[in-house]
């Protein structure tokens, strides 16, 4: 007997002939779609042609790709919110660290920026560069982002400019305080940045040269990166004793600019201080009420990682690294040194004196001599060198050339945990997208940077419930995308660029830990950049779809350029 097919069987059919012309470059199928707005999943296609998202829901057409989704969320790509693959990017531009966790664009500019550079201080670069070497054939920030767009790389780019490079580019790097006329020239670097793509000013003031300036000064450029539609973020001056100091510093400084403002890698540092939360919170909360626009990210971990700078007083630092370190030779200057990193009443950030020697894991150095240290504790190189610590971190400086990356245990789990929960923290990495491979083998690093993202929607959405998927996606990307101005991107919308991520909610997870950083992380299978498939079945196509991602008072934009005041723009 002739078996009758029903009609819309034949259609169906028809539509997904091979010889039928596919009505899409890719199609994302039967996926259970969270669009970043933090509503309810639902399941359904998203259809991609070139570089945007054209459809969401029910998709017959077929496209000339198809990612099997079933079983699987789908998500707007994830944002990091601090990143330091500037330089990593350029040693490999795939930044599979950050890929195998679903991250689609990379946010830089904490303090120091990657321009804009005059010639001394390209020079100076080019001196201090560590295991990743390159040269530097731009002058300005959008010349280096607009260089690594045409070099090729698979997270799309955006960048802060540092408020300490347009210092150093104006007054070099010693403890000095601009005239109005060099305050002028530095305001001027905020604003050419801005309409090159920046998304605003950042801050480091915990290092010099950038914790040389004061309020007035860091209130003045926050005023330019504000009128041209840009935001404020800041690693604060205070993050221990002194934390709530930090906050309303920032808050001050976001209030009399204009310009919404950021915590970058909000914490309590040091077991004295983790009882600070609930006032930080607070602080924060109250302000937000008033009606000013003030956000926070953090990484997940309860250890951060700097370096023996971040230990040391700023007078002696003053001028810059080779100057920091002929003062250490000085006998006297060590002496100071020495007593000062010791006093408890020292007035400056000293996060050694939380983390203590055997709370601080060196995992960074320049020269091939030093590099056998990597890994181990500072105590326990100041024991076998019958040395204080002190002088250890000292006699490291010295020999190394350089601050020395170390991770300093210093933050509690219970609080990280409840940051997570917070509605208005969103996540960075404040590392590098590195790789298991080549040139990186030369240094370790932080956990964080193979596992920060994941970690959010493993442990603490699914495990720990501290907050929940839909709402960790929102936190990912739509939140910080609107929190930054970007245009057309953090949903999955139709219009919006199609930077799409697909991973399974019960397997997503981290592995990398202090004593072996180096893992990827598991449970994200796909990763599409700008319609570019990148990750495909958890391994990287080599295919790179990265673009400049640039802030609203980009010249190129239709209504571009710098306004008359933060308030003639919308957010």
């Amino acid at each position: 007997m002739k078996r009758l097919i029903p009609l819309a069987a034949l259609l169906l059919l028809s539509c997904a002939s091979p010889s039928a012309e596919p009505a899409y470059d890719l199609v994302v199928r039967g996926g259970m779609i969270y669009d970043g707005s933090g509503g309810a999943p639902y399941r359904g296609d998203v259809a991609i042609q070139g570089d945007r998202i054209v459809k969401l829901g029910k998709v017959s057409g077929r496209g000339t790709r198809e990612i099997d989704a079933a079983g699987k969320a789908v998500a707007p790509g994830f944002i990091n919110m601090l990143s330091w693959a500037n330089e990593s990017l350029i040693a490999d531009g795939r930044g599979l660290s950050d890929l195998k966790q679903g991250v689609t664009l990379e946010v830089m500019g904490e303090g120091s920026s990657m321009g804009p550079w005059n010639k001394a201080m390209i020079g100076q670069e080019v001196e201090r560069q560590g295991d990743v070497k390159y040269p530097i054939t731009w002058t300005t920030l959008g010349g280096y982002l607009e260089t690594m767009e045409k070099k090729g790389i698979g997270p799309n780019v955006a960048s802060m400019i540092g408020a300490e490079t347009a210092r150093t580019y104006v007054l070099g790097e010693g403890d000095v305080d601009p005239d109005p006329h060099q305050l002028v020239a530095m305001r001027g670097l905020v604003v050419q940045a801005m309409e090159e793509g920046a998304l605003g000013v950042g801050t480091s003031l915990i290092y010099a040269p950038g914790g040389y300036a004061e309020t007035d000064e860091l209130v003045a450029l926050a005023s330019e990166a504000g009128r041209c539609g840009g935001i404020y973020v800041s690693h604060m001056r205070y993050e221990s004793d002194r934390l709530l100091d930090g906050i309303d510093e920032l808050i001050e400084i976001s209030r009399r600019s204009g310009a919404p403002g950021e915590i970058w890698h909000l914490k309590a540092a040091g077991k004295s201080n983790w009882n600070k939360l609930d006032a930080a919170i607070a602080r924060i909360e109250a302000a937000r009420a008033s009606g000013l626009r003030i956000g926070a990210n953090m990484y997940t971990y309860t250890a951060g990682s700097t370096g023996f700078d971040a230990a040391m007083p700023p007078w002696v630092q003053a001028g810059g690294r080779e100057a920091w370190i002929a003062r250490l030779k000085e006998p006297a200057a060590r002496a100071k040194v020495i007593a000062e990193m010791r006093d408890p009443k020292s007035p400056y950030e000293n996060l050694y004196r939380h983390a203590g020697a055997e709370g601080a894991i060196m995992v960074g150095f320049r020269t091939e001599a030093l590099k056998p240290l990597t890994g181990r504790t500072l105590a326990d190189y100041a024991k076998e060198k019958s040395v204080s610590p002190e002088d250890a971190m000292i006699d490291l400086v010295i020999a190394d050339g350089s601050r020395v990356q170390v991770v300093y245990f210093l933050m509690s789990e219970e609080n990280v945990k409840r940051q997570t929960a917070l509605p208005w923290m969103s996540f960075g990495s404040d590392a590098a997208a590195l790789a298991p491979e080549g040139v990186f083998l030369k240094s370790s690093t932080h956990p964080r940077a193979y596992g920060n993202f994941v970690r959010v929607l493993g442990k603490y959405a699914r495990d720990e419930k501290s907050l929940t998927l839909p709402d960790a996606i929102r936190r990912l990307s739509a939140m910080p995308a609107h929190n930054l101005g970007l245009h057309e991107r953090g949903l999955l919308k139709a219009g919006y660029h199609a930077d799409v991520v697909v991973f399974d909610p019960a397997t997503v997870g981290d592995h990398a830990t202090y004593d072996n950083p180096r893992q990827f992380a598991t449970g994200v299978s796909e990763v599409v950049v700008n319609g570019v498939v990148s990750l495909q079945a958890g391994e990287p196509t080599g295919r790179l779809g990265g673009q400049f991602v640039r802030g609203r008072a980009w010249t190129g934009w239709h209504d571009g350029g710098c306004r008359k005041s933060a308030k003639d723009w919308s957010w």
